[in-house]
């Protein structure tokens, strides 16, 4: 009687799942028509506050069982690939694959896009600018080491805009050919990596020399072809190069999360939850760091970031970043912009983008 009853309830799973077929495929003929519509018209094919307005809306309407994560990752994966209908996106990465930077697009974009690994920030950088890529992908700051300096340098020089930001768990693994943490000899991870597992290293792999490597992938890939080596990276890392995990998340900090940013060359629209992070120099005058934050207070405005880095261009010259709650569009947000920039040597706006949830 239970088998009976088995097979009777997996017939109507397959009859659902036929359904639910028919439906994607129905949902993506109506896509191509919106995409021929868009191209006709010359308008934008990548609307993300149109698949943020469709997850929003299922999040709400999705009463379970079905798990909302995972139905935001099934749907990320079809908006992925009903985009991939009208023209797969291009995202330039800081490679090789596996890095957390490709997890970060991965998440951001799905798998239907089509993902550019460099070697380097600047790399990201330049195939968004030269046009080889409809965005980039880069780190910028994580929860236990703080900011990524060459990020923010990157913008200094750059005319791109940040249309999004990423935010991702990092989960560091050690791992090695063997699986045998005995055979480890040197170690090699990104630099940023071994500040996030201080404890554990200190605790189990004392006096075993810790080498930087250019991404936590790329450290993977150079312990696959080293018995004595391990390396810090990823789990995804570990099965993309054939390496055995030694010992799983040996951060110190278990909410260990790094933000990235997504750049481009065009800006977001307002979606009512966005941030908007600037850049400036100030005159060096008595009050000076005081006034440059009263706009926003006086605004009401909630400041979320502010970073200080050498300007490179003279000694004692420093140019900030900030992030604050709003929108540029915001007159607000724009009337407090143009307060600070009368104390400025220089002022960009590097974007307004919606919070990562």
């Amino acid at each position: 009687m239970p088998m009976s009853r088995i097979q009777e309830l997996r017939k109507k799973i397959d009859e659902l799942d036929d359904r639910l077929l028919d439906l994607l495929n129905e949902r993506a003929r109506i896509v191509i028509e919106i995409g021929n519509i868009k191209k006709n018209e010359k308008l934008e094919f990548h609307s993300p506050s149109r698949e943020r307005e469709i997850l929003e809306r299922l999040t709400t309407r999705n009463k379970g069982p079905f798990p909302q994560d995972t139905l935001k990752a099934v749907y990320r994966e079809i908006l992925s690939s009903s985009l991939s209908l009208e023209r797969p996106l291009r995202i330039a990465y800081l490679g090789p694959r596996a890095t957390f930077t490709h997890m970060a697009g991965m998440q951001q974009f799905g798998l239907a896009a089509q993902y550019v690994p460099v070697e380097s920030i600047k790399d990201v950088f330049s195939e968004v600018e030269r046009g080889r890529a409809d965005f980039g992908v880069v780190p910028v700051e994580n929860s236990t080491e703080g900011v990524v300096n060459y990020t923010l340098d990157m913008f200094i020089d750059s005319g791109l805009k940040i249309y999004a930001e990423i935010m991702l768990e990092v989960s560091q693994n050690l791992m090695n050919r063997s699986g045998n943490q005995e055979d480890i000899r040197k170690i090699y991870t990104h630099p940023q990596v071994p500040g996030q597992c201080r404890q554990w290293l200190e605790k189990n792999m004392s006096g075993v020399p810790i080498l930087d490597a250019p991404s936590t992938a790329r450290a993977a890939e150079m312990a696959k072809d080293a018995p004595e080596a391990g390396a810090i990276a990823s789990e995804m890392a570990a099965v993309l190069y054939g390496l055995q995990i030694v010992a799983k998340k040996i951060e110190d900090n278990p909410n260990n999360f790094t933000r990235f940013l997504v750049i481009s060359k065009k800006p977001t629209g307002k979606t009512g939850r966005d941030k908007t992070s600037i850049m400036f120099s100030i005159k060096d005058k008595v009050g000076a760091l005081h006034n440059m934050l009263t706009p926003f207070a006086e605004a009401g405005i909630n400041l979320n970031r502010l970073d200080a880095r050498p300007s490179g261009r003279q000694v004692w010259d420093y140019v900030f970043f900030l992030d604050m709650e709003g929108h540029v569009e915001e007159p607000k947000v724009a009337q407090a912009i143009e307060r600070l920039k009368k104390d400025c040597l220089f002022l960009k706006v590097l974007g307004s983008y919606p919070k990562s949830q």
